[in-house]
């Protein structure tokens, strides 16, 4: 079985975002939250952005480290829309990665914000809506495309939902889509049971 460490997105490690986890465990896998936050849950996307302004990019980096201190190499990483930054970074700078799941957001693998090519042997999967104004409107989708061209085939996936909810998969929010989340967590489980 996979051990992943799945970090939140802006709004904190909500109900959501734990019973995401938990579906996840259920599949037999290991499961880490860490929470970025430390316990705050801001109410919306904005608000999680100016929190995350707030506590600063060094100190989230350092909370992030923190969380995998005593954590093994081999690890799967995923994230949430903004905890994709976290998940694709350990992915692709940390050694040992087994694999990476990325949920409604994607860093460029090329140019000025890429932390470097995707590295050899390591499968991901990306998930998102066709028309979420971040992920499909802000350039994400396209990172997504780039990465599934440049990792190669069988080894990156793309899968776009209809639909203009971001975090759509956090069940305790307002934007959650059931139907769209148990795809997603379907594909989710046969990742990680291919790469555990």
């Amino acid at each position: 079985m996979a051990e992943v460490v799945l970090f939140h997105h802006v709004q904190g490690l909500t109900d959501g975002v734990r019973a995401f986890a938990e579906e996840l465990r259920a599949g037999g896998h290991t499961v880490h939250t860490p929470d970025l936050f430390e316990g705050e849950l801001p109410v919306s996307v904005e608000a999680g952005v100016a929190h995350v302004n707030s506590i600063g990019e060094e100190e989230m980096t350092r909370r992030a480290e923190r969380a995998l201190a005593d954590l093994p190499e081999s690890l799967v990483y995923a994230g949430f829309s903004a905890g994709v930054y976290h998940a694709q970074r350990f992915a692709q700078t940390r050694s040992g990665a087994r694999g990476a799941l990325l949920y409604e957001a994607c860093i460029p693998v090329t140019g000025e914000w890429a932390f470097g090519a995707w590295p050899d042997g390591v499968p991901v999967q990306v998930h998102g809506m066709d028309r979420d104004p971040f992920f499909a409107l802000e350039g994400d989708i396209d990172a997504a495309r780039e990465l599934v061209e440049k990792a190669g085939p069988g080894l990156a996936e793309l899968f776009v939902y209809p639909g203009d909810q971001h975090l759509f998969t956090d069940s305790s929010l307002p934007s959650y889509d059931a139907g769209a989340t148990a795809l997603v967590l379907q594909r989710s489980r046969d990742f990680l049971d291919r790469v555990g």
